[in-house]
């Protein structure tokens, strides 16, 4: 028997008969289609799950991430959903200091300053950006949002009551909708990471006047503008195409029966911090109060919600919309271990933006702005220079910061 056969036989057992069984399928398909395919570490099976099961308190209750609140607000989609979103507003201090460069760049009155909206990936949340919200606030104004049926966002509308299968488009509109709320006015930029990514080019390809006229750069964080149905996950030939086969199917059923899947999630919880670390990070040493705050977020998205946005990545293809991202600064980053978006998706990305910064991570898989936080907001830092959003020379906060206001949410 394999290693990993004995490890899936070791899992079935020990969760005790076939609906737990279930759970554990629930558990590893979710983490498949939030990008963590499968692959189980040993190790967590190994250690005593009580010892297991403090240790993610202690992280739980010593770790800040996820911690920083902005002044909240809430956009109405066009289907009624609530999205939930925050705004970090600009130092006044910083605002005088940039109002003659503004002035410059965007006309003699520049009323509105600067504000980047920033779209978080799937099964992931607003919280995700955590590092780079920290390091930035005071320094430019920020919009962070929960994409609809994640964090403090509403249940999609369109898909509870009326069984409108989810789109990228869809959230291209909802997009439309938070810039609508929280920036009406003013230049924007906008900076995605994986699904946020696909959310940026579903909306130029809805709005392009909108793009032309306000939006001054983009940062595509791990994404893609298509062909997301040949990725293999890390996984042999064989095994990703029985996947693909099965999985849709499989989703459904298991969306359907939610309550009892997701009690067996919780039941091997161990299994899926395990899936998630190995399809999130490539370096063995990552914090592990970090790790713990990924894995929240991603356990926190409900198998439903995981079911309904699923075959929305297989249709997404949106590379005739960045054409329209070409007359302004860009930034492609991706981890060159990322398993979920792979790098040369994003090389593709920067091959149609010629002029675009190209930044490929070695050491990094798809939660690159959690695993190498300081490298993501340098290269964020540099390009809202470039787009006239902050002046040059601006120093961003300590990465880890979590100091500033704190709004409750």
């Amino acid at each position: 028997m394999s290693e990993s056969s004995a490890v899936a036989k070791a899992a079935v057992e020990a969760a005790g008969g076939w609906r737990r069984a279930t759970g554990i399928a629930g558990a590893a398909i979710g983490v498949v289609a939030a990008g963590a395919a499968a692959g189980v570490a040993i190790e967590r099976m190994t250690v005593g799950r009580g010892i297991r099961r403090k240790a993610r308190l202690a992280l739980d209750s010593a770790g800040p991430y996820g911690a920083l609140r902005g002044t909240p607000g809430r956009a109405l989609a066009d289907d009624g959903t609530e999205l939930y979103y925050e705004v970090d507003d600009i130092d006044p201090d910083a605002a005088a200091d940039l109002g003659p460069r503004r002035r410059r760049l965007f006309g003699r009155k520049a009323p509105a300053p600067v504000t980047v909206v920033f779209s978080h990936g799937y099964c992931l949340g607003q919280d995700s950006w955590h590092f780079q919200r920290a390091a930035l606030r005071g320094v430019v104004r920020t919009v962070h949002w929960d994409q609809r049926s994640h964090g403090r966002s509403g249940r999609s509308v369109a898909q509870t009551r009326d069984g409108v299968p989810l789109s990228i488009d869809q959230l291209g509109r909802d997009l439309k909708a938070v810039i609508d709320a929280a920036a009406p006015e003013g230049p924007i930029v906008l900076v995605g990471h994986s699904m946020g990514g696909m959310t940026m080019m579903a909306f130029a390809a809805q709005y392009p006047e909108l793009v032309r006229e306000r939006v001054v750069a983009t940062a595509f964080v791990g994404t893609s503008s298509g062909r997301l149905g040949e990725v293999n996950f890390g996984l042999p030939v064989a095994g990703v195409n029985a996947v693909r086969r099965v999985l849709p199917g499989v989703l459904k059923a298991l969306g359907q029966r939610a309550e009892l899947v997701e009690r067996g999630r919780r039941a091997t919880a161990d299994l899926f911090a395990g899936i998630i670390k190995r399809y999130s990070f490539a370096g063995r040493d990552i914090d592990p109060a970090v790790a713990r705050f990924a894995e929240r977020m991603i356990e926190s998205t409900p198998i439903d919600v995981v079911a309904e946005f699923y075959p929305a990545f297989t249709d997404h293809d949106k590379t005739e919309a960045l054409a329209l991202f070409q007359d302004m600064p860009v930034l492609v980053l991706a981890g060159v271990q990322d398993l979920v978006t792979p790098s040369e998706h994003s090389e593709a990305i920067a091959d149609l933006l010629p002029d675009a910064e190209l930044v490929l991570v070695p050491d990094a898989g798809h939660l690159v702005i959690l695993e190498h936080p300081e490298l993501v907001t340098d290269r964020l830092a540099d390009l809202l220079v470039r787009a006239g959003a902050v002046p040059a020379g601006t120093t961003v906060g300590r990465y880890g910061s979590t100091s500033g206001t704190a709004h409750p949410g």
